[in-house]
């Protein structure tokens, strides 16, 4: 007895590979077609005994299949903008092309045109709090990656956790003055008022582990950056030490403009670095947030809705 189909299959077609009967005869005391049997010799000779193994009878196309057309535009889109699977589709549907976030997720993956993560992700678990605008703006330091004539400069962020609305600014150091700098320009610049702000234990913000604890003051000395925000009636707040995670909107800011304005744009002055940046930062102010359900920052600043923040 055959212990496979393959086996099966040799079995009826070997005494017509031998010329001891025709294919019609054969087909007359064989429980398969004619039909079948010229499959299982035309399989036979191309491959041998591996082409007599069953395949798959799953359909190659759907009905429902996305067109090609759209394919390529998802695939374009990917490439130029580097956007999530749900920007995408938002940015499809400004086309006219309906079409689920899912499907343009598993397209990319088909593609291999996703983010793949060496590690497994750690979810923190915050308290989320319902936020109006101007209740938390966070701020921070990037350096900028690219030296300009071997000389560092910093990108000082401010981005408002309601909103998202950001404030982007160059400086030539990461000092308490420019940080104070920072502070007045983004009070000037928002058109809502600032109630507070957070920001990580950098020297340029706060004293706390760099100060007057390694001194022998017998009181604490104010820092430079807390008069600043008690002067203009804003409470600053610190993240707990090791933990960006905290600091979470502003530090995915930095991931995006690395990956979307400093690995893709080029400059060979300071003042070029400051006039391409604000162009970015208006750029990313009117581009949709999958935070904001598809609204971009300006709009949310105008409508006035109200977000959480963890």
């Amino acid at each position: 007895m055959p212990n496979s189909t393959q086996e099966e299959k040799y079995r009826w077609i070997k005494p017509v590979l031998g010329g001891e009967i025709t294919i019609k005869d054969m087909a007359r005391v064989c429980p398969f077609s004619e039909r079948a049997i010229k499959y299982w010799l035309a399989a036979f000779r191309r491959h041998g005994l591996d082409g007599l193994q069953n395949k798959s009878t799953r359909p190659r196309s759907h009905p429902k299949e996305t067109s090609i057309r759209i394919k390529e535009r998802i695939i374009e889109l990917r490439k130029t903008k580097k956007k999530c699977a749900l920007k995408l589709k938002w940015d499809l549907e400004d086309e006219g092309i309906e079409i689920h976030q899912r499907t343009v997720g598993k397209i990319l993956k088909s593609e291999g045109l996703t983010r793949c993560y060496r590690i497994r992700k750690i979810h923190w678990k915050y308290v989320r709090i319902p936020l109006a605008k101007g209740e938390l703006v966070k701020i921070d330091v990037k350096f900028v990656p690219n030296r300009i004539k071997g000389r560092r400069y910093y990108q000082f962020t401010a981005i408002d956790c309601s909103t998202r609305w950001r404030y982007l600014q160059a400086y030539d150091d990461a000092s308490t003055f420019n940080a104070i700098s920072f502070l007045k320009e983004v009070i000037d610049v928002a058109d809502f008022k600032i109630t507070a702000v957070k920001t990580d234990n950098g020297a340029c913000f706060t004293n706390r582990y760099t100060g007057y604890y390694k001194s022998d003051l017998p009181f604490p000395r104010t820092h430079a950056f807390d008069a600043a925000c008690k002067e203009n009636g804003i409470v600053h707040y610190l993240i707990d030490p090791g933990k960006p995670q905290q600091n979470a909107f502003v530090e995915r800011s930095h991931r995006e403009d690395q990956e979307k304005f400093y690995e893709q744009t080029k400059f060979k002055s300071f003042e070029e670095l400051k006039r391409k940046l604000s162009l970015w930062n208006v750029e990313y102010n009117n581009t949709k947030h999958c935070g904001l359900n598809g609204l971009t920052p300006n709009q949310a600043l105008r409508s006035g809705v109200q977000n959480v923040c963890a």
